[in-house]
């Protein structure tokens, strides 16, 4: 299924697209992490990120009225640049949709929308050290490797010990 630019829209999630946002990010999880997200658990967290625009905005990317493509910004505070960064989240373009320009969609109406901000510094992401097509789509957009390393210390119980 061809995704015509023409008739790609992005524009900011609402509520309504509650169903999508979580099953895109349970495709997600499975994809890119093997991992399964407890519905229930996932479901409150995106009702939560749709209900605190100051701290996490979702936009979509909808072709022929379906979503197909999403992205999550969460908003880290940066003393040294007096200002905000704007870190891409929950990234997922459907199956049939991948490689047609959807991301690039997505990326380029973030990033419009970012330098539009006076706070707003630039724009940061993790990836998955194995998701070397995700860093190649990445570096397309101009972006490159920050030499930071992400840690963590989660007590979720989403990530499993070694």
């Amino acid at each position: 299924m061809a995704t015509s630019q023409s008739l790609l829209s992005i524009r900011s999630a609402t509520l309504a697209d509650l169903p999508s946002i979580v099953e895109f990010n349970c495709r997600l999880a499975e994809e890119t992490e093997h991992k399964r997200l407890d519905l229930d658990t996932i479901t409150r967290g995106v009702k939560r990120a749709l209900a605190q625009p100051g701290l996490c905005r979702y936009w979509v990317a909808e072709s022929g009225g379906q979503i197909i493509g999403q992205s999550m910004i969460t908003v880290e505070l940066t003393d040294w640049r007096d200002g905000v960064l704007w870190w891409f989240q929950s990234v997922y373009v459907a199956e049939p949709h991948r490689g047609q320009g959807v991301f690039r969609a997505l990326f380029e109406h973030i990033a419009t929308a970012a330098k539009a901000e006076p706070d707003v510094r630039g724009l940061r992401l993790y990836v998955e050290r194995e998701n070397t097509r995700a860093q190649r789509v990445y570096e397309q957009m101009g972006m490159q490797p920050s030499g930071h390393l992400v840690y963590e210390r989660d007590w979720s119980g989403l990530r499993k010990s070694p």
